[in-house]
């Protein structure tokens, strides 16, 4: 089967969708700092991924407790990825005593979704009046939030021709290619509960094809600034075998430079952007 690789870059946006540690009595959002001193909230990539294996609709993987102090938890040792999915895709590590176990690398890679707009510091204060108002004693603790609502950037890489092969393990190719154009509906529409909300986390502007390479083309390269996409970075990487196997995918209106996206490449709606992969990952496991 020749190497293939699926790349694709996404931008979203939501609201305050991802915590770390709390601070005193301040909930603070998992946060990067870059040289100058600004700071960007992220959503982690563990974050997505369980957002992605809870919405995919496919038999989770058991778990097994994996030493004898029972404090490691790891995928059970007889769970295989012709039955799992989740492991197929994200790979897995089953230790044994005595042994240097099994492992599995992910077949599909994802980075963290990072903020294209600053860190402001807002705090969002948080009371339980509707129950106080119940008590006779209405005296009320307050805790504080941070909020931070944003453009999002991430990338998904996938290894096309190790998907659905596990040493002696090989699944079908309609059952790989059914397997990827799942989790490409999944993302297609993924969204994340948080605190009472749900976020939607589906593409407002999506890059991606499939590829010879298995590079994260666009990873660096997608950016947002005063409500513009940056086009040139973008045509920047367009390298020869790129271009041609490259789509887009945007929402109408959601950024200022809409017409200058247009004119720049062949755009067409999010959907059709999914069903174009969809039916290049078809052909590509068809064809092998």
């Amino acid at each position: 089967m020749k190497p293939k690789g699926l790349a694709m870059t996404i931008i979203f946006q939501a609201e305050s969708a991802n915590y770390g540690e709390s601070i005193g009595n301040v909930a603070s959002l998992k946060k990067i700092s870059r040289n100058n001193g600004d700071q960007y909230t992220y959503i982690s990539r563990q974050a997505l991924r369980y957002n992605m294996i809870e919405q995919l609709g496919e038999i989770t993987t058991p778990v097994s407790e994996g030493n004898k102090d029972k404090s490691v938890i790891q995928f059970a040792s007889e769970a295989t990825i012709d039955k799992y999915p989740e492991i197929d895709f994200f790979g897995y590590l089953k230790t044994k005593e005595g042994s240097g176990g099994k492992k599995r690398s992910a077949k599909v890679r994802l980075s963290n979704a990072i903020s294209l707009e600053t860190f402001k510091g807002d705090l969002d204060f948080l009371t339980n009046k509707g129950l106080a108002d119940r008590l006779e004693n209405q005296y009320m603790n307050l805790a504080q939030s941070e909020i931070h609502k944003s453009y999002y950037c991430y990338t998904v890489t996938m290894d096309l021709d190790q998907i659905g092969i596990d040493g002696d393990i090989e699944v079908e190719n309609s059952e790989k290619a059914r397997r990827v154009n799942k989790l490409l509906d999944t993302i297609s529409l993924l969204y994340r509960d948080i605190r009472g909300r749900r976020e939607d986390l589906k593409p407002l502007f999506v890059v991606g094809g499939v590829y010879d390479v298995k590079n994260p083309i666009f990873q660096n390269t997608v950016k947002v600034e005063n409500n513009r996409l940056n086009v040139l970075q973008i045509k920047d990487v367009l390298y020869d075998g790129i271009q041609e196997n490259t789509y887009y995918g945007l929402v109408k209106g959601v950024f200022d430079n809409d017409s200058e996206i247009r004119e720049s490449f062949d755009v067409v709606n999010v959907p059709d952007f999914f069903r174009t992969l969809k039916d290049k990952v078809i052909d590509y496991y068809e064809s092998n």
